[in-house]
């Protein structure tokens, strides 16, 4: 039997999806790879926001695999984690906490951030290996949270039916993505926490997880009643 979950909701922060290099000037041209791809709305709604990028002006290849040094940096990017809080009597390098995350390439600050705001990547992470759909929501989830000053809820556990080929340490990440629809189950109400992420599922959740810390925020004005 399932008990009841504790899950911390999230505070906010502005999107600034990784595999962007920042917000544009001009409104970009519309990716042409995209059509009848699942959040395909979403996925330009942040392009023509200047919040990601293609691999090329029109492409955004959403069925490529998306890979462990990408995935990471779209999510402390994304979530705006910094360094900016810590003074450092030595600048902190990947090789300090990672045995196959490289110094000085161009993933290796986000490791750096990662670290420092408390998402658990393994010793032996491996940058180049694709991201699971578990492990993204797992790394995700831990961002999201690092935000700080999170209330607690019960929340109740979704059905979901290849829970069994879950990582153990993984199923409350993914049951609190699904409850706050920050990921989703297919029509067979299947998870495939196993199967390879792609970038376009990815960027769909980093949108999801943005709108629900936005609705966080929103004050909520209450209503004037008639005189």
């Amino acid at each position: 039997m399932k008990k009841n979950i504790i899950a911390p909701l999230t505070v906010g922060a502005l999107l600034t999806l990784s595999l962007s290099a920042g917000p544009l000037h001009a409104a970009p041209s519309k990716f042409t790879d995209i059509q009848g791809i699942p959040g395909a709305d979403k996925i330009e709604s942040l392009h023509q926001n200047g919040l990601i990028k293609g691999v090329s002006d029109n492409l955004f290849k959403p069925e490529e695999q998306l890979s462990t040094a990408q995935g990471v940096q779209l999510i402390v990017d994304g979530l705006d984690l910094n360094l900016n809080a810590i003074r450092f009597i030595k600048m902190p390098v990947p090789s300090d906490y990672f045995s196959a995350v490289k110094d000085g390439v161009w993933y290796s600050d986000a490791f750096i951030r990662a670290q420092y705001n408390s998402i658990k990547l393994p010793q032996n992470i491996d940058p180049s290996k694709p991201l699971t759909r578990e492990q993204y929501t797992l790394f995700l989830m831990q961002a999201i949270e690092a935000k700080g000053g999170l209330p607690m809820i019960k929340i109740q556990p979704v059905d979901i039916a290849d829970e069994n080929e879950l990582t153990p340490e993984y199923q409350g990440a993914v049951q609190r993505s699904l409850v706050l629809k920050i990921s989703a189950l297919d029509a067979e109400g299947q998870f495939h926490p196993k199967q390879a992420i792609t970038r376009a599922e990815a960027a769909v959740m980093m949108y999801n997880a943005t709108k629900h810390m936005e609705s966080f925020f929103t004050p909520q004005i209450p209503e004037t009643p008639e005189k």
